[in-house]
């Protein structure tokens, strides 16, 4: 079953409903930030985490991609069209 194309309830939400939600949190903004303060000063990993990632910026993710020479990715067939019956 796709589920691409339009259909109700897709595609991006309003911005009156983000616009909304971030007005009932704005009262919360200072608490916020004192919970983040109090866990960094503790020295809560997840405190210390998450304040690096928006203060610097989340570490670029690496990947370690090891091939083996001995056996080919993919096997090439050459087929002779030039046969003549």
């Amino acid at each position: 079953m796709t589920h691409g194309g339009k259909r109700k309830g897709a595609g991006r939400k309003s911005k009156a409903l983000e616009v909304n939600l971030i007005e009932k949190l704005s009262p919360l903004e200072d608490a916020a930030y004192l919970a983040l303060k109090d866990g960094v000063e503790k020295g809560d990993f997840k405190f210390v985490q998450l304040f690096y990632h928006y203060f610097a910026g989340k570490p670029k993710e690496t990947q370690d991609i090891h091939l083996q020479q001995d056996s080919p990715i993919f096997e090439v067939k050459v087929l002779d069209n030039d046969t003549k019956s």
